[in-house]
């Protein structure tokens, strides 16, 4: 039985799990429907920031629901089954680059008073940055978070519902669009709330469902030469064995979040150095991860918010991780590590938990869809139509934009994903892992250097946009198209790369604004950098418990 693969999960629901699904959409369509059309709001508020109204609550979860994908579920699953909680460093590691979202960037980017980050820069650099930050941005948004989100999520949905490729992807633009278009971020929030309690119940449950698993007599007398003694134990006594279980049965490596320079999959070099140029792009600088914060209420609610969302991420090794830890403890013999998640799903969960399940992977799914049609259509509208077409716009109009926008935007994903679905023999994970590192270096350097530095010029950062951005996409194509890694063992690891372009793009910008002749006409920025407010007692004290309550978990999770 350890052979089963995605293509026989269908056959494992019951007409009860496919009930299940239809009436938690319908209660998703319903929470949708309610923000949007029954729910007074002001005329005048804006679509994209939920009128400045989310508190601390809705901004942590809708950061962590637009980071949880379905992708990320499988590979988690998929990571932990082969090497342990060493990819909870993608999860933990996160806290220190969302603590500089909230001392450093937020009370810029709220001080400033943006719809978006390219408005941003705009303020800092000039409106030529702006330009270039808005197309930029609007590509990553289509490529990174929309196409290959919806790649993934139409084989998983596909493979659960039995249904074609196309059809899944057209279902989950679909309800993602209604929220985008009807209720704009409100509406999203809303729903992710709902959405992201209902993806922590049922997560906990499956690791639970697992780690009792591993305590059951019949599991403990596989791997136990000696047996138990009593096959009548309670609950709470397999969950106890099954935690001994499940540390005692992989290898000792699985707990290490550290691992040797000399492991081939992740270096605690390449982690420590690597991936905080992932985490300033995708915490500090990427417009769907930072569009909450920008509609907190106040500054306050937005630090507190993003304090709450690096808390949410603890649970992403407990709920994503372990599962695969528990599914290699089970079922050793998989034959596609991918299929860990769906493993522990289909075996342990019984007919309408199953639906739940899939209701939840669905919900994790529109949560990234809709976050990210809506940022598409936010920096389209603020910085490309109003900025340069039409200055004098009428609320009304900027929102029919919009949605005409988003409408547009849902379109060319659903091309640009059947696009994908085409290609034979793409590494699906692999390869959004390594954009992720080659997308980063230049959005990094310049938010870093724009609000660090104040000597940094408009030529320095239009360079490191442009031709930094060439020089970093076109070292992921020889990386893994023309030279692939796995055939040419020259380079680095990929987060190791990512930090040399790094380097090497931050070295540039510094060079050319010393040297820059125009600097002192450069300086547009109308940002105030010696008045902003200091974080309170109701900010501070939160950060330092989860500053401490990290560094206990990196010191327990090494030394195994």
């Amino acid at each position: 039985m350890n052979d089963l693969t995605m293509e026989d999960i269908y056959t494992f629901l019951k007409p009860i799990d496919f009930a299940v699904v239809g009436i938690y959409l319908l209660v998703l369509v319903a929470i949708g429907y309610w923000v949007s059309f029954i729910k007074k709001r002001n005329n005048n508020e804006n679509l994209f920031l939920a009128g400045h109204s989310l508190g601390w609550g809705s901004i942590g979860f809708n950061m962590w629901g637009t980071n949880v994908g379905p992708s990320m579920l499988i590979a988690s699953a998929s990571i932990g089954y082969t090497t342990g909680v060493v990819a909870g460093n993608f999860g933990w590691y996160a806290f220190v680059f969302i603590f500089l979202l909230a001392v450093v960037f937020a009370p810029r980017y709220l001080g400033a008073k943006v719809l978006t980050l390219p408005e941003f820069m705009g303020k800092r650099f000039g409106q030529s940055t702006r330009n270039i930050l808005a197309w930029y941005t609007l590509v990553t948004i289509l490529i990174s978070w929309l196409s290959l989100t919806l790649f993934a999520g139409s084989i998983l949905v596909s493979q659960m519902l039995n249904l074609p490729s196309w059809l899944s992807v057209i279902i989950l633009v679909v309800i993602a669009a209604f929220f985008t278009v009807a209720g704009g971020l409100k509406a999203v929030a809303y729903t992710n709330v709902f959405q992201m309690l209902l993806l922590i119940a049922i997560s906990f449950i499956l690791t639970v469902a697992g780690i009792i698993k591993i305590g059951s007599p019949e599991t403990v007398q596989e791997y136990s030469s000696t047996g138990i003694g009593s096959l009548v134990i309670s609950y709470w006594d397999q969950f106890v064995m099954g935690l001994k279980g499940l540390y005692e049965k992989p290898p000792g490596n699985y707990w290490n979040l550290l691992l040797p320079l000399d492991d081939k999959n992740y270096p605690w070099l390449a982690i420590v150095l690597g991936y905080p140029v992932m985490g300033v792009w995708f915490w500090c600088t990427d417009q769907s991860m930072v569009q909450s914060v920008l509609g907190a209420r106040n500054l306050q609610q937005g630090q507190l918010g993003a304090n709450f969302t690096g808390w949410l991420k603890i649970l992403d090794v407990a709920l994503f991780i372990i599962p695969g830890i528990a599914c290699f403890v089970l079922f050793p013999d998989l034959k596609d590590p991918d299929e860990a998640y769906m493993t522990m799903v289909t075996r342990l969960f019984p007919a309408g938990m199953t639906g739940l399940i899939m209701a939840v992977l669905i919900a994790a799914l529109i949560s990234t869809i809709d976050s990210a049609l809506n940022s598409l259509s936010t920096v389209f509208t603020m910085d490309i139509f109003v900025k340069k077409y039409k200055p004098a716009a009428t609320q009304r109009e900027i929102i029919y934009i919009g949605r005409i926008v988003t409408v547009v935007g849902a379109f060319l994903a659903v091309f640009l994903t059947l696009a994908i679905d085409s290609i034979k023999g793409l590494k699906l994970f692999d390869v959004f892992q390594a954009i992720l590192g080659f997308i980063a270096p230049p959005m990094s350097v310049v938010f870093l250097f724009g609000v660090l530095w104040k000597k940094t010029t408009t030529s320095a950062a239009n360079i490191a946009l442009t031709a930094g951005t060439a020089f970093s996409l076109g070292t992921g194509v020889l990386y893994l198209w023309v030279f692939p890694s796995e055939k040419y063992t020259f380079w680095p690891h990929f987060l190791l790369l990512s930090f040399l372009i790094f380097i090497i793009i931050a070295s540039v910008t510094y060079i050319i604004s010393q040297l820059d002749s125009n600097a002192v006409s450069n300086k547009q920025s109308n940002l105030d950098y010696d008045k902003l407010p200091l974080p309170g007692k109701k900010v501070l004290i939160p950060w330092f418990l989860l500053i401490a309550t990290m560094i206990g978990l990196y010191i327990f999770f090494n030394g195994h």
